[in-house]
């Protein structure tokens, strides 16, 4: 399934981690997501991060809901602004661009290669890229 063939809304993040274990060479943030209407939950792995921007309430008796999140078309403002930091250096490193928009936040941005979709306990299946 495509990442933009999702319904988002309402969606709640659940956990966010990122994995820094090994710096520069496997760079993943990992979002748990719980599906309104116990529709079960996801966990989608981005992959090769090379930016991560974001805008979360911590501390507010809330969750975190998901207003919409969309992958980007390749040739997007965002990115555009993202590679002219680099000067040229990275032009050859193909991205690209996930919007997390959020209820109560102005939500998050993710520069990366690759993105993978976890099933949950109710599937057997595991690692599928989207």
């Amino acid at each position: 399934m495509n990442y933009n063939d999702f319904f988002w809304h309402d969606a709640i993040i659940k956990n966010i981690q990122i994995d820094g274990n090994n710096p520069g060479i496997k760079d993943t943030m990992i979002f748990e997501i719980k599906w309104p209407e116990e529709k079960g939950r996801t966990t989608f792995v981005f992959e090769d991060i090379y930016s991560a921007e974001m805008s979360l309430n911590i501390g507010i008796v809330s969750d975190e809901t998901i207003l919409n999140s969309m992958q980007l078309e390749e040739n997007n403002e965002y990115l555009t602004n993202f590679y002219s930091k680099w000067k040229g250096t990275k032009s050859n490193v193909k991205l690209n661009t996930y919007i997390i928009d959020l209820n109560s936040t102005g939500g998050k941005k993710n520069y990366c290669k690759n993105i993978k979709r976890r099933y949950n306990l109710a599937t057997a299946k595991t690692g599928n890229s989207i």
